[in-house]
């Protein structure tokens, strides 16, 4: 699959061929979905704590004596349907951790890549530099590019003049190669890649 590549000033350099073991496979939908629940589900605390009726403070004398009085018996006013007492199988603290084997993480990064690539949604630039973090460059260089809707900047390292820029954008978000995710990837509609990125994504995807 061929992709033109063009420069921050948005003219066409040359075109490139995009490895088709990445970008022109046909996605893995079920794996895709996988990978992001699994992703929404790591990023999850698991800290919600409430008090069961052994754990609430207070209630240790008896409300009333157990007979003669003509109410319902009670033991304590930490019982579930006292106010201030228990709560019954309210939340604690668990593992919201999901596994998923490595081939099938690559398998739905590769799937998602390929989609974007097969919606024409991937913009390849040979280069991505600012010599200071201003955002009103970063947004005239999307503009070079005739990009007008959500987008993901890769980065093949950290660039601080660059993450600075992008992120007074509310749509735009620059993201590291090493740190790409489906998440991310299905998000945003447009994916811009340097050329130095595609050879980190390569590394890493082989």
């Amino acid at each position: 699959m061929q992709v033109s590549v063009r420069n921050m000033a948005g003219d066409t350099v040359r075109e490139f061929d995009l490895p088709e073991g990445i970008f022109g496979l046909e996605p893995n939908v079920a794996v895709m979905h996988q990978a992001v629940l699994r992703q929404l589900a790591n990023a999850r605390l698991g800290t919600a704590d409430t008090k069961t009726r052994a754990e609430v403070s207070g209630g240790g004398r008896k409300p009333w004596r157990q007979k003669h009085t003509g109410r319902a018996r009670q033991g304590t006013t930490r019982a579930p349907h006292w106010k201030g007492g228990g709560v019954v199988f309210g939340p604690h603290p668990r593992d919201y951790t999901m596994r998923m084997p490595r081939k099938m993480r690559r398998l739905a990064l590769r799937s998602a890549l390929s989609a974007k690539a097969a919606e024409n949604q991937i913009v390849l630039i040979d280069d991505l530099a600012l010599e200071a973090p201003r955002t009103r460059d970063f947004e005239g260089i999307l503009g070079n590019l005739n990009v007008e809707s959500s987008a993901l900047v890769i980065l093949p390292e950290r660039n601080d003049n660059v993450e600075q820029s992008a992120r007074n954008l509310p749509d735009v978000k620059a993201l590291q190669a090493t740190c790409l995710n489906v998440f991310d990837i299905l998000k945003f509609d447009t994916l811009i890649l340097p050329i130095k990125s595609l050879e980190v994504i390569e590394r890493i995807l082989g």
